[in-house]
């Protein structure tokens, strides 16, 4: 393992092994205990936050050379965090993860650490930290380090000559997914309790899919994104990955909330008790049919299969299920301008553009020609959009929309390599319709585990609702793993 880019501060960065054509099966070892038992087994004295905090550097550098789940680890500071952590438990101070280890995806900007953002090239170290992880040091939580994400994240897989691939811990053939794969890559194996991610097209949704997780997107604005106001032209909110919906709706709780610069500000939440909540019956829409994206996209019949299995147990939950089309409309009309300006905005602030994949250029050359009165008549079009797909919920009296979360099962490491910016975005639309549109909308989803292939690979499934439906979303899947027991499955040894 090299320990390129060294921060005095924090430790070494974590650099991946690259590819390798026949990757050897990590080992897996038991995983850490998950936020809410780490809460619990903390407060009881029955473990400390030095102990878990260094179990979990361990597993992490274990790990790095099979899963590379990791761009930097803070193991100085987060050991020196979680020593300080037990003194204030010892002294009787409480506070909802007092000394619980965390990670971060890398968009976010930790205080000492680059934001590399799946990008290569040296990036001064940041100079404060974001708003979410200010929320997550005032909630306790020890932030271990910064997870991988491909490069600015724009694609459903984590990989890039700056780091390497990130490997999925149920078969590291395949692809976590991404953007915020290492993420679930972490949380999956049982490296740490719990993980932020980001979604700015399914980039929480779509991993949490392929890994057999809990990820919710919350509503825009419900996490903030600050130093970032308005990121990716309002299209992405930072969300929780974890093993379950308590643990997943803990870490929401922990984090939420504006800082006074932010746009959106969303009335607060309380999801942890949502996920103690009985959901009631509800009106639940099955649709197949993604939006338009050119590419044909249907679900692999494994996907169905799954997503069909799903929809009988909500049915059999009392749930009135039935089959709808919502009406999308011409929404991708929408998201790609702003998708791609937004993208641009970020590659633009890059010191060494050269550095930057062919594709990322290129986005950074359509995005520079789609700023201005573009991207303000995608925005523009938002209302409308609330209206046509809202009229689901509101016309047609349903609760909540049930769709696949992707529409094929992980791919294999090194499936986009080599494509052109064209193909990529092709291949990608074809594998993900389902999930960019309610980021156009800034409305709420959580994905849930559905299944495995019948070679052993995760999908999941979209509960997708109105805005500021999180709490019932986050209720129904509560619901729905008290009775599947999703989080009993875990990744091969």
């Amino acid at each position: 393992m090299s320990s390129a880019e060294p921060t005095e501060q924090t430790g070494p960065a974590v650099r991946g092994p690259g590819r390798s054509p026949r990757p050897a099966a990590p080992s897996v070892p038991p995983p850490v205990p998950g936020l809410a038992e780490s809460v619990r087994r903390l407060a009881d004295a029955t473990t400390t936050s030095t102990a878990l905090v260094a179990d979990v550097l361990a597993r992490i550098e274990a790990t790095q050379p099979t899963l590379n789940a990791f761009r930097h680890l803070r193991t100085e500071a987060a050991l020196a965090e979680a020593a300080e952590a037990d003194r204030r438990l010892a002294a009787g101070e409480r506070l909802p993860l007092l000394g619980v280890p965390v990670a971060v995806k890398d968009d976010t900007d930790v205080a000492g650490l680059p934001t590399h953002f799946g990008c290569d090239g040296a990036l001064p170290p940041a100079a404060s930290d974001s708003e979410a992880v200010r929320r997550l040091r005032a909630a306790g939580a020890v932030v271990v380090g910064k997870t991988n994400s491909c490069e600015l994240g724009q694609w459903p897989f984590t990989e890039g000559p700056a780091f390497g691939a990130t490997r999925n811990p149920w078969n590291t053939a395949h692809t976590p997914g991404g953007s915020s794969g290492g993420s679930a890559a972490a949380v999956a194996a049982g490296l740490v309790p719990a993980a932020l991610g980001s979604d700015g097209a399914g980039s929480v949704r779509i991993p949490a899919a392929w890994t057999h997780l809990v990820g919710i997107k919350p509503q825009r604005g419900r996490i903030s994104v600050h130093p970032h106001s308005d990121a990716f032209q309002g299209l992405t909110v930072n969300g929780p990955l974890a093993r379950t919906v308590a643990d997943a709706a803990l870490l929401l709780d922990a984090v939420a909330g504006a800082h006074p610069e932010d746009f959106h500000r969303p009335p607060a939440v309380r999801a942890a008790d949502a996920a103690r909540r009985d959901p009631g019956r509800l009106r639940i829409a099955l649709a197949w049919r993604p939006p338009l994206t050119l590419t044909g996209a249907v679900p692999d019949p494994e996907v169905r299969r799954a997503v069909t299995a799903l929809a009988e147990t909500l049915a059999r939950l009392g749930h009135h299920v039935e089959e709808a089309r919502p009406r999308y409309g011409l929404i991708g009309l929408a998201f790609v301008p702003r998708a791609t300006v937004g993208i641009a905005e970020f590659a633009a602030r890059h010191p060494e553009p050269a550095l930057l994949d062919p594709r990322t250029r290129s986005a950074l050359r359509n995005g520079t020609r789609l700023g201005g009165r573009a991207v303000r008549a995608a925005r523009a079009r938002e209302v409308r959009q609330h209206r046509r797909i809202g009229a689901l919920f509101d016309a047609s009296g349903f609760d909540v929309l049930l769709t696949p979360t992707t529409a094929a099962p992980p791919p294999r490491i090194g499936a986009f390599d080599r494509l052109s910016a064209w193909r990529t975005d092709l291949t990608m639309a074809a594998a993900c319709p389902y999930a960019w549109p309610w980021n156009v909308l800034g409305w709420p989803g959580v994905n849930v585990p559905a299944g495995f292939t019948r070679s052993g690979l995760p999908v999941g499934a979209q509960l997708l609702g109105p805005s500021r439906s999180e709490e019932r979303l986050i209720a129904l899947a509560a619901q729905l793993e008290d009775d599947l027991r999703w989080y009993e499955h875990r990744p091969p040894a």
